[in-house]
This record gives structure tokens, C-alpha cells and sequence, in this order.
């Protein structure tokens, strides 16, 4: 008899040693990609003290940083970003002229409003969510509100611009409540789809120069950029986050999540990345950190809230990551394998472990962030 219970203790014992274990070691997962969030970021921010201008680098960068705010509640991030807003005076492009105001392609103060200015807004919203004071979010509203009065809907002529403005609707909707806001994100949306989106491969043309069969790969085929499409999927990712449930318009950017996201994964290299060219892996081969990193963010957002398959799309996920953290992370914090500011795949550009940018890093927290979601479910 004693040997009997001896037999079932060390049975019980054994059986909640393995479930304390297994607990643990999901724990341990989780604890440890936030160790890697707080490497990288604490590298960028030590390396990079002095704040940059409010242009959509350093802005994608913050979309980032604030994530990793939300999740750690590391005040150095809140404060690293909070500098950031009051280096650029809340603003964008800095202009008070209405009459000179552009969004074609400018890095001047007269661009107000292209999208790589506004993409700032996104982080004003956010600081302003967490300490509401009118100033912060005064001139995204001044902007905004005026590019909304107008007849015009081609502001978003280029895939990145998803990414820079289609949050920014939402968020801006969620703090004033003004209508325009969702139906000018459909209305620009719908321009945007009839220059670059492509029915039948699913995927995004950078913009209308790069349509096929006007222009082609070096191999002849249709050609994606990868970091344009990562734009992409990571600004639905985004606006489905912050867009009401009643939203009219809602069940039709499900739809276009859940095809790109299909047609993304379909292109994923063996090695987990995803090449510049996505259909075309010979036109600029190798691995890209920022596209996968978009991508690996929007797949894991999209696991995550329930609007993609976790059985046919965490594969891919897994894929990805061991990629971002085993060859795009660096032993010091660094995040290489980062093309280089452009809008294509560009054959011979030499990307390597030392390729690295803000926006690169800003991608790699959101996908870390959301990896950190993943495991603690």
C-alpha cells in the first residue's frame, strides 16, 4: 500500500511538475521577447538622444516605441515620445498657409498635407489619449479637418500612405466623434484601390508607376514591394484595432485584411522573410527585415483578434519570427537587414546585418509586441 501511494505521489508530483514547467516555459517565452522589446529599444534610444523632425521615419519609429509603451509601461518610452511630439511643436509640416499646402511627393514645410507628415499624428493621438490636452491633437484637427473640406480624394496615391494616415482616421474619429473621419478613410481608401491594388494577385502595387505589365520585374513578373505591402497590411491591422463594430464599412476592410494577408503569406521564403520583390525572389534576393517585420505584426495582430486561422497562419508567424530574432536581431540590440529608405526592390542593393533605420525598428516592436500578446493568451 505504501508503495502504492508512494507510486501515485510521485505520479501527482511529477504530472505538476511538468504543468508548473510547461506554465513556466510559456511564461519564460513571453518574459523573454520582452527582454528583447527593452534590448532594441533601449540600443535605438541610447544611440539616437536627439529627437528627428516629425517626417514618417522617425514617425513610423514612434508608432512602435508607443506600443512598447502600451505593453511594458516603460516610462522612458512614454518620455522618449512625449520629447519627440514637443521637439516638432505637435506638428507636422509646419506651414500656415493653406493656399500652399501640397501632398504630392515634398519634405518641406508646404507638404502638409502628404501623408509622410501626417503620420505623426498617430503618436499626438495616442499621447493625447493618455493625457488629454487640446494642443496636442490641435493642429492634427487643423490638418486633417481642412484636407477633409476639400473636393479632392487622390491623398493616398502610394501604398506607405496607408500605413502613414489610415490609423490616423480612426484615431482622430475616436476623439472627436466626427463622421468625415470614416467616411473620407473609405473615400480615400477607394482612390487608393483603383491606382494600385491588384484583384487578382491580391497585393498592392507601390504605387501607379510600378503596375503591371507597364512595368515588370527583372524576370518578367508582376512586382510587390515588400515593405509597401507590409504598409499595408499593418494600416488595416490598425484601423480594425481602433474602428467601431457599427462601422458600415467595416466588413469590407475585414475582407481586403484577410485576402492580403493570404496572398502575403503565400510568398513567404522557407527562411521566414519575405524578399523585396514578393513574387520574385531572384529580382533582389535575400532577407528584408522591415517588410517581414510589418508582415509578421499584422499576421500575429490578425491571429490574435481572431480574424485569421491560428491553424494556417501561426506557422508562418513562427517562420517569421525566428528570422527577426535569430538573423535580423543583433547581438548588440541592433536591427539589421533593413533596405535602405526607397519605394522598390532594387537589384544589387546591398543589404546586410549593419542595414538598419528607424522605421526597420518601430516594425520590429510592433511584431515583438504582438508576439508578447500571442504568448500570454
Amino acid at each position: 500500500m505504501k508503495k502504492l501511494y508512494a507510486t501515485l505521489f510521485s505520479a501527482l508530483f511529477l504530472g505538476g511538475a511538468i504543468c508548473v514547467s510547461c506554465t513556466d516555459k510559456k511564461d519564460a517565452s513571453a518574459e523573454e521577447v520582452i527582454n528583447t522589446i527593452h534590448k532594441v529599444n533601449n540600443y535605438w534610444q541610447t544611440n539616437h538622444p536627439e529627437h528627428g523632425r516629425s517626417f514618417w521615419d522617425n514617425a513610423a519609429y514612434h508608432t512602435g516605441n508607443m506600443e512598447a509603451y502600451f505593453l511594458t509601461k516603460r516610462p522612458e518610452y512614454l518620455e522618449y515620445s512625449k520629447a519627440w511630439a514637443e521637439y516638432n511643436e505637435w506638428k507636422g509640416a509646419k506651414s500656415d498657409h493653406k493656399e500652399n499646402w501640397k501632398y504630392s511627393y515634398g519634405e518641406s514645410d508646404d507638404y502638409v498635407l502628404f501623408g509622410d507628415y501626417q503620420i505623426c499624428f498617430q503618436t499626438y493621438a495616442d499621447l493625447y489619449n493618455l493625457e488629454p490636452d487640446t494642443q496636442k491633437i490641435a493642429r492634427a484637427r487643423e490638418v486633417m479637418e481642412y484636407q477633409m473640406s476639400t473636393p479632392n480624394h487622390d491623398y493616398w496615391w502610394w501604398a506607405d500612405g496607408l500605413y502613414m494616415v489610415m490609423p490616423v482616421m480612426t484615431k482622430m474619429y475616436n476623439i472627436t466623434k466626427n463622421p468625415l473621419y470614416l467616411e473620407k478613410l473609405h473615400e480615400y481608401l477607394a482612390y487608393a484601390d483603383s491606382i494600385m491594388y491588384d484583384e487578382e494577385a491580391g497585393l498592392y502595387y507601390r504605387d501607379g508607376k510600378y503596375v503591371y505589365p507597364k512595368h515588370k520585374s527583372v524576370n518578367g513578373k508582376k512586382d510587390f514591394w515588400a515593405r509597401g505591402d507590409g504598409w499595408v497590411l499593418a494600416g488595416l491591422a490598425k484601423v480594425l484595432k481602433e474602428l467601431p463594430e457599427t462601422d458600415k464599412y467595416r466588413p469590407k476592410y475585414i475582407d481586403r485584411f484577410r485576402t492580403l494577408a493570404k496572398s502575403v503569406a503565400a510568398c513567404q521564403q522557407p527562411e521566414g522573410y519575405w524578399t523585396r520583390s514578393m513574387l520574385d525572389p531572384l529580382h533582389a534576393p535575400g532577407p528584408e527585415t522591415s517588410g517581414t517585420a510589418f508582415f509578421t505584426y499584422g499576421l500575429q495582430w490578425g491571429i490574435n483578434n481572431g480574424f485569421l486561422d491560428a491553424a494556417e497562419y501561426q506557422p508562418v508567424v513562427e517562420k517569421a519570427w525566428k528570422y527577426l530574432s535569430t538573423v535580423a536581431l543583433q547581438p548588440d540590440g541592433k536591427i539589421g537587414y533593413v533596405q535602405p529608405i526607397g519605394e522598390k526592390a532594387i537589384p544589387g542593393q546591398v543589404v546586410d546585418a549593419n542595414s538598419t533605420s528607424n522605421f526597420g525598428v518601430g516594425a520590429f516592436l510592433l511584431a515583438a509586441c504582438e508576439r508578447v500578446r500571442y504568448l500570454n493568451k
